[in-house]
Protein backbone atom coordinates (compact mmCIF):
# COMPACT_ATOMS: atom_id res chain seq x y z
CA UNK A 1 0.00 0.00 0.00
CA UNK A 2 1.65 3.29 -1.35
CA UNK A 3 2.31 5.66 1.69
CA UNK A 4 0.53 9.46 0.87
CA UNK A 5 1.05 10.78 4.23
CA UNK A 6 3.54 13.45 2.49
CA UNK A 7 1.03 15.07 1.00
CA UNK A 8 -1.22 17.58 3.56
CA UNK A 9 -3.96 17.37 0.81
CA UNK A 10 -4.98 13.86 1.67
CA UNK A 11 -5.88 14.80 4.77
CA UNK A 12 -8.86 16.73 3.62
CA UNK A 13 -9.54 14.47 0.57
CA UNK A 14 -8.76 11.06 1.91
CA UNK A 15 -7.94 8.49 -0.72
CA UNK A 16 -10.04 4.90 -0.47
CA UNK A 17 -7.29 3.18 -2.47
CA UNK A 18 -3.55 5.04 -2.16
CA UNK A 19 -2.12 2.63 -4.44
CA UNK A 20 -3.85 4.31 -7.23
CA UNK A 21 -3.49 7.71 -9.04
CA UNK A 22 -5.07 10.56 -6.84
CA UNK A 23 -7.21 13.25 -8.92
CA UNK A 24 -8.18 16.60 -7.27
CA UNK A 25 -10.56 18.02 -9.71
CA UNK A 26 -13.84 19.90 -10.65
CA UNK A 27 -15.67 19.69 -14.37
CA UNK A 28 -14.26 22.66 -16.00
CA UNK A 29 -12.80 23.30 -19.07
CA UNK A 30 -9.55 22.49 -17.70
CA UNK A 31 -10.65 20.06 -15.21
CA UNK A 32 -11.97 17.78 -17.20
CA UNK A 33 -8.46 17.44 -18.97
CA UNK A 34 -7.17 15.37 -16.55
CA UNK A 35 -10.02 13.02 -16.34
CA UNK A 36 -10.27 12.62 -19.93
CA UNK A 37 -6.99 11.50 -20.11
CA UNK A 38 -7.38 9.49 -17.64
CA UNK A 39 -9.78 7.34 -18.73
CA UNK A 40 -8.72 7.58 -22.48
CA UNK A 41 -5.53 5.58 -21.23
CA UNK A 42 -7.65 3.60 -18.99
CA UNK A 43 -5.20 4.42 -15.52
CA UNK A 44 -6.94 3.27 -12.18
CA UNK A 45 -7.56 6.45 -10.12
CA UNK A 46 -9.86 8.04 -7.64
CA UNK A 47 -11.31 11.56 -8.42
CA UNK A 48 -11.96 13.63 -5.32
CA UNK A 49 -13.95 16.77 -5.97
CA UNK A 50 -12.62 20.60 -5.10
CA UNK A 51 -14.84 22.92 -5.23
CA UNK A 52 -14.22 26.64 -6.75
CA UNK A 53 -14.75 27.95 -3.34
CA UNK A 54 -11.99 29.26 -1.12
CA UNK A 55 -12.74 26.99 1.28
CA UNK A 56 -11.38 24.15 -1.02
CA UNK A 57 -9.14 25.73 -3.43
CA UNK A 58 -7.28 28.11 -1.06
CA UNK A 59 -7.84 25.42 2.05
CA UNK A 60 -4.00 25.00 3.35
CA UNK A 61 -4.28 21.60 2.49
CA UNK A 62 -5.20 22.04 -1.44
CA UNK A 63 -2.03 24.78 -1.53
CA UNK A 64 0.31 22.18 -0.08
CA UNK A 65 -0.32 20.65 -3.66
CA UNK A 66 -1.10 23.10 -5.57
CA UNK A 67 0.09 26.56 -4.16
CA UNK A 68 -1.19 28.55 -7.38
CA UNK A 69 -4.85 27.28 -5.77
CA UNK A 70 -6.36 26.17 -9.02
CA UNK A 71 -8.09 22.40 -9.93
CA UNK A 72 -6.73 19.97 -11.44
CA UNK A 73 -3.87 18.64 -9.57
CA UNK A 74 -2.83 15.21 -8.84
CA UNK A 75 -0.92 12.11 -6.91
CA UNK A 76 0.97 9.55 -8.53
CA UNK A 77 1.65 6.84 -6.42
CA UNK A 78 3.57 5.41 -8.67
CA UNK A 79 6.00 8.25 -10.08
CA UNK A 80 9.50 8.49 -11.31
CA UNK A 81 11.38 5.70 -9.81
CA UNK A 82 8.29 4.36 -7.78
CA UNK A 83 8.08 7.68 -5.49
CA UNK A 84 4.85 9.23 -5.26
CA UNK A 85 4.88 12.67 -7.29
CA UNK A 86 2.73 15.50 -6.86
CA UNK A 87 1.58 17.07 -9.93
CA UNK A 88 -0.12 20.71 -10.72
CA UNK A 89 -1.60 22.86 -13.67
CA UNK A 90 -3.85 20.76 -15.96
CA UNK A 91 -0.92 20.92 -19.25
CA UNK A 92 1.67 19.67 -17.16
CA UNK A 93 -0.56 16.71 -15.92
CA UNK A 94 -1.00 15.85 -19.76
CA UNK A 95 2.61 15.81 -20.49
CA UNK A 96 3.43 13.74 -17.49
CA UNK A 97 0.52 10.93 -18.16
CA UNK A 98 1.53 11.26 -21.33
CA UNK A 99 4.92 10.66 -20.54
CA UNK A 100 4.13 7.86 -17.83
CA UNK A 101 2.24 5.72 -20.13
CA UNK A 102 3.77 6.32 -23.29
CA UNK A 103 0.51 7.38 -24.67
CA UNK A 104 -0.97 10.22 -26.41
CA UNK A 105 1.90 12.20 -26.81
CA UNK A 106 3.19 11.68 -30.38
CA UNK A 107 5.71 9.14 -31.27
CA UNK A 108 8.97 10.54 -31.79
CA UNK A 109 10.47 13.64 -31.36
CA UNK A 110 8.69 15.14 -34.44
CA UNK A 111 5.40 13.96 -33.55
CA UNK A 112 5.78 15.03 -29.94
CA UNK A 113 6.94 18.18 -31.31
CA UNK A 114 3.94 18.86 -33.02
CA UNK A 115 1.90 17.78 -30.10
CA UNK A 116 3.13 20.26 -27.54
CA UNK A 117 3.33 23.24 -29.83
CA UNK A 118 -0.83 22.78 -30.09
CA UNK A 119 -1.10 21.85 -26.06
CA UNK A 120 1.12 25.38 -25.31
CA UNK A 121 -1.79 26.86 -27.67
CA UNK A 122 -4.04 26.12 -26.10
CA UNK A 123 -2.51 26.79 -22.94
CA UNK A 124 -1.42 30.24 -23.95
CA UNK A 125 -4.01 31.04 -26.00
CA UNK A 126 -7.57 29.37 -26.31
CA UNK A 127 -7.69 29.39 -22.90
CA UNK A 128 -6.94 32.57 -21.32
CA UNK A 129 -9.05 34.37 -23.93
CA UNK A 130 -12.13 31.95 -23.98
CA UNK A 131 -11.90 32.30 -19.96
CA UNK A 132 -11.53 35.90 -20.33
CA UNK A 133 -14.51 36.19 -22.52
CA UNK A 134 -16.80 33.90 -20.53
CA UNK A 135 -16.11 36.63 -17.60
CA UNK A 136 -16.98 39.77 -19.75
CA UNK A 137 -19.94 37.96 -20.88
CA UNK A 138 -21.68 35.68 -18.15
CA UNK A 139 -19.87 36.81 -14.95
CA UNK A 140 -19.45 40.41 -13.56
CA UNK A 141 -17.43 41.70 -16.66
CA UNK A 142 -20.81 41.69 -17.82
CA UNK A 143 -21.91 44.91 -16.02
CA UNK A 144 -18.92 46.45 -17.21
CA UNK A 145 -20.01 49.56 -19.20
CA UNK A 146 -16.92 50.16 -21.34
CA UNK A 147 -17.33 47.90 -24.50
CA UNK A 148 -13.72 47.68 -24.98
CA UNK A 149 -12.54 44.94 -22.88
CA UNK A 150 -15.29 42.51 -23.65
CA UNK A 151 -14.69 43.10 -27.58
CA UNK A 152 -11.09 42.54 -27.00
CA UNK A 153 -11.80 39.24 -26.11
CA UNK A 154 -14.21 38.96 -28.53
CA UNK A 155 -11.59 39.71 -31.16
CA UNK A 156 -9.23 37.61 -30.10
CA UNK A 157 -11.83 34.63 -29.75
CA UNK A 158 -12.55 35.19 -33.49
CA UNK A 159 -8.99 34.81 -34.57
CA UNK A 160 -8.21 31.53 -32.55
CA UNK A 161 -10.98 30.28 -33.96
CA UNK A 162 -9.78 31.28 -37.33
CA UNK A 163 -6.46 29.65 -36.55
CA UNK A 164 -8.23 26.39 -35.96
CA UNK A 165 -10.54 26.28 -38.38
CA UNK A 166 -8.15 26.68 -40.86
CA UNK A 167 -5.82 24.10 -39.34
CA UNK A 168 -8.44 21.28 -38.93
CA UNK A 169 -9.35 21.67 -42.89
CA UNK A 170 -8.87 17.96 -44.00
CA UNK A 171 -7.81 16.61 -40.92
CA UNK A 172 -9.80 14.96 -37.80
CA UNK A 173 -7.82 15.97 -34.97
CA UNK A 174 -4.82 18.71 -34.55
CA UNK A 175 -1.77 16.88 -34.22
CA UNK A 176 -2.30 13.55 -36.93
CA UNK A 177 -3.66 11.19 -34.19
CA UNK A 178 -5.83 11.61 -30.91
CA UNK A 179 -3.52 13.56 -28.72
CA UNK A 180 -3.28 14.79 -25.41
CA UNK A 181 -3.48 18.37 -27.89
CA UNK A 182 -7.13 17.29 -28.50
CA UNK A 183 -7.84 17.03 -24.82
CA UNK A 184 -6.46 20.48 -23.99
CA UNK A 185 -8.47 22.33 -27.02
CA UNK A 186 -11.92 20.52 -27.11
CA UNK A 187 -13.10 21.15 -23.74
CA UNK A 188 -12.43 25.21 -23.99
CA UNK A 189 -14.38 24.81 -27.21
CA UNK A 190 -17.08 23.00 -25.10
CA UNK A 191 -16.90 26.15 -22.53
CA UNK A 192 -18.68 28.23 -25.17
CA UNK A 193 -21.91 26.88 -24.74
CA UNK A 194 -21.65 27.43 -20.34
CA UNK A 195 -20.48 30.99 -21.36
CA UNK A 196 -23.60 31.35 -23.66
CA UNK A 197 -20.97 32.92 -25.90
CA UNK A 198 -21.00 30.76 -29.51
CA UNK A 199 -23.86 33.53 -30.98
CA UNK A 200 -21.13 36.12 -30.00
CA UNK A 201 -18.60 34.25 -31.67
CA UNK A 202 -20.23 33.32 -34.66
CA UNK A 203 -19.78 29.74 -33.82
CA UNK A 204 -21.78 28.01 -36.79
CA UNK A 205 -18.87 29.82 -39.07
CA UNK A 206 -16.43 27.54 -38.13
CA UNK A 207 -17.65 24.61 -40.01
CA UNK A 208 -14.36 22.55 -39.49
CA UNK A 209 -14.14 23.53 -35.57
CA UNK A 210 -17.91 22.46 -35.41
CA UNK A 211 -17.30 18.84 -36.61
CA UNK A 212 -14.34 18.69 -34.75
CA UNK A 213 -15.93 19.08 -31.24
CA UNK A 214 -18.77 16.80 -32.06
CA UNK A 215 -16.01 14.10 -33.06
CA UNK A 216 -14.38 14.86 -30.02
CA UNK A 217 -17.95 14.42 -27.60
CA UNK A 218 -18.42 11.18 -29.62
CA UNK A 219 -15.61 9.28 -27.93
CA UNK A 220 -17.09 7.06 -25.21
CA UNK A 221 -13.97 8.20 -22.74
CA UNK A 222 -14.74 11.68 -23.05
CA UNK A 223 -18.17 11.27 -22.33
CA UNK A 224 -17.44 9.57 -19.05
CA UNK A 225 -14.54 12.35 -18.25
CA UNK A 226 -16.78 15.48 -18.57
CA UNK A 227 -18.76 14.23 -15.83
CA UNK A 228 -15.39 13.58 -13.50
CA UNK A 229 -16.04 14.26 -10.56
CA UNK A 230 -20.05 15.11 -10.77
CA UNK A 231 -20.64 18.58 -9.43
CA UNK A 232 -23.09 17.11 -7.54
Amino acid sequence: MADLSAFPITTKWVPQDPSVLQLFSFPTANGVKASIALEELGLPYEAHKVTLSDADVKSAEFLSLNPNNKIPAIIDPNGPGGKPIGIFESGAILLYLADKTGQLGGNGAAERAEVTQWLMWQMGGLGPMFGQLGFFTKFAGSEIEDPRPRDRYIGEGKRLLNVLDGHLEARDWVAGAYSIADIAIAPWLRALDFYGAKGTLGWGDYKNVVAYLDRFMERPAVQRGVMIPPRD
